[in-house]
């Protein structure tokens, strides 16, 4: 089993893109999509709660991962696995 997923995201980002692919290959089955594109206090809420205004924002479990560069590094590192199995 692994850890819920949420990613704030937009239709048309890349990078959203890349890091839905990522986490897929590293067995997430289900990822809980939030998209600030559709919903403008979203984005209020995403930007509240990280300080960042890009997407994506992922969180894994209560975990504020960050970007898709940032999930990429936890991902080199070794240390995705461990927080995906949380």
């Amino acid at each position: 089993m692994t850890a819920k997923v949420v990613m704030y995201s937009t239709a048309v980002c890349p990078y959203c893109q890349r890091a839905e692919a990522l986490l897929k290959a590293r067995g997430v089955t289900a990822i809980e999509k939030i998209r600030v594109d559709l919903d403008p206090a979203r984005r209020d809420e995403m930007i509240e709660k990280t300080g960042r205004r890009t997407v994506p924002q992922i969180y894994i479990g209560d975990t504020h991962v960050g970007g898709f560069d940032d999930l990429s590094a936890l991902d080199r590192e070794g240390r995705l696995a461990p927080l995906l199995a949380a």
